[in-house]
């Protein structure tokens, strides 16, 4: 064997999330030492490090929100908190001895695939270059906040900033605080901040619908039976899964209809009947995704909170008009604009064989052989990859960090130096895919997701259950990837 052994091949990790963290305590259990974690931010957790809004908190039940391998049973309340789960993966650092592999405040701005030695040349924002025999995407898809067109928003002399990036030193009190957008994180933190502002102007563009959120704490003895009985957890978490697993298909009519008559029950706690009428939705429950609050309709019951429903036309130095003339004067705007959920890691300069840059390979819209290698691009790996959102993503990365190191591994029994997934079995797994994601009805009703790409393929969404992705790539495959020996002089 050369000398690329298991314990040698070095492996570079884009991202110290979740996908990052997995990746890395895999590798050191599988006698890999030789990897490095770089992650622009100055800690670890990925989103749960950069989104630190009021109120941010997992829309997925918290218990089954952590690893498998690592389960939390000590969740303060049913869905975790931002700072509880953040602390989760400082943890899952901590334990597993990854703090020597990590590269903090370091973010990379390009890689190449270097054909005659096998390697990927990646260079930090410091200038530093690296190589290594294997690369791992594992950026995600809401690590890049948008910041919405919008004629005269550069000219506003107030504050603004957005969710994703929270202004913890800017006390919003007494102040009238304009929030654009009225999705995910809007949903969590306007009932966070409405009671200390003077006033409160969402600006929606779509309306949503929103399940209500059965969050009461946990109590002192329910807690202490979770620390105490491994098996609880164990099975509130299988308990989860198997009310989860069958209904983010949305192939059961009755369950979209059943979810959709508790987001119209939970509705009609918006007392003003025009109010209410403005934040009903006009498609069918799951076109867009699917939230959760019981505060966030009580917030329009505030005489303090107001629903903008008119178009923004422009921004001034001073508020914010809209199309109908009128202007609202604003000290504050907060964009809950989301995020460029359709790049992954083509929000880096990645280029692979024959010059090609992975931007110029997705230009019509990102794609992967099970969301995860793209042809073209050898010892590349994608963590939360295109088409594989659904469910709870630290399920979906423990499966495709599963699959990463079953492919090391087969590296290392073959000596083998590269492996570039087949340019015809990736096109025949998206063709197949696309069908199954056209056949997702509610995906197909026009609602203004983030889902789909400027051509209008659906980008971001896996279309079956967790378990079926699973099972998918569980799936030994080694006919799907050419591969390639360094020459016996380099081995």
């Amino acid at each position: 064997m050369s000398d690329q052994s298991s314990a040698a091949r070095r492996i570079g990790i884009i991202g110290a999330g979740p996908g990052g963290i997995c990746t890395g305590i895999k590798l050191l259990e599988a006698g890999n030492a030789s990897f490095t974690i770089f992650d622009r931010a100055p800690g670890v957790g990925g989103t749960w490090f950069h989104n630190t809004y009021p109120g941010c908190a997992c829309d997925i039940p918290s218990a089954l929100y952590s690893f498998s391998f690592e389960l939390k049973q000590d969740w303060s309340r049913p869905y975790g908190t931002q700072q509880e789960i953040r602390a989760y993966f400082e943890h899952c650092v901590e334990k597993y001895g990854l703090g020597p592999h990590l590269r903090l405040s370091t973010g990379i701005v390009s890689a190449q695939w270097v054909e005659d030695a096998a390697v990927w040349r990646v260079v930090t924002e410091h200038g530093e270059e690296h190589e290594f025999d294997v690369l791992v995407g594992a950026v995600g898809m809401f690590g890049e906040p948008v910041t919405p067109d919008i004629p005269g928003l550069e000219t506003f002399g107030g504050t603004m900033f957005h969710s994703a990036r929270w202004d913890h030193d800017h006390d919003l009190a007494g102040e009238r605080v304009a929030v654009i957008g009225s999705a995910a994180s809007a949903v969590q933190f306007v009932p966070a901040i409405a009671s200390e502002v003077a006033e409160l102007f969402v600006f929606q563009r779509t309306p949503n619908w929103v399940m209500p959120k059965e969050d009461t704490p946990y109590t002192y003895e329910q807690l202490a039976h979770f620390r105490s009985d491994p098996d609880a957890i164990v099975a509130l978490r299988r308990e989860i899964f198997e009310r989860i697993d069958p209904a983010i298909s949305f192939s059961d009519p009755r369950m979209v209809a059943a979810s959709e008559g508790m987001a119209r029950d939970n509705l009609q706690q918006v007392e003003d009947p025009d109010v209410r009428a403005r934040l009903m939705p006009s498609f069918t429950h799951g076109c867009k995704r699917p939230l959760i609050s019981s505060d966030w309709h009580p917030s329009f019951n505030r005489e303090n909170v107001a629903l903008v429903t008119d178009s923004i036309e422009r921004v001034t130095p001073d508020g914010i008009v809209t199309a109908d003339g009128t202007t609202r004067a604003v000290d504050t705007i907060v964009l809950a604009t989301g995020f460029s959920t359709t790049k992954y890691l083509a929000a880096i300069d990645v280029v692979g064989r024959g010059g090609t840059a992975l931007a110029d390979a997705w230009d019509g819209g990102a794609h992967a052989y099970l969301g995860i290698t793209t042809s073209g691009f050898p010892n590349l790996f994608m963590l939360y990859g295109p088409n594989t959102n659904n469910g709870s993503i630290l399920y979906m990365i423990e499966a495709q960090v599963d699959y990463l190191m079953r492919h090391l591994a087969r590296m290392d029994d073959e000596d083998l130096a590269w492996i570039d997934v087949r340019p015809e079995v990736e096109e025949a797994y998206n063709t197949n895919l696309q069908a199954d994601l056209d056949a997702v009805e509610v995906w197909q009703v026009s609602c203004n997701n983030y889902y789909r790409a400027a051509n209008g393929r659906i980008v971001t969404q896996w279309p079956h259950s967790m378990s079926e992705y699973r099972a998918w790539t569980s799936r030994p495959d080694p006919d799907a990837y050419e591969v390639g020996s360094l020459t016996p002089a380099d081995a």
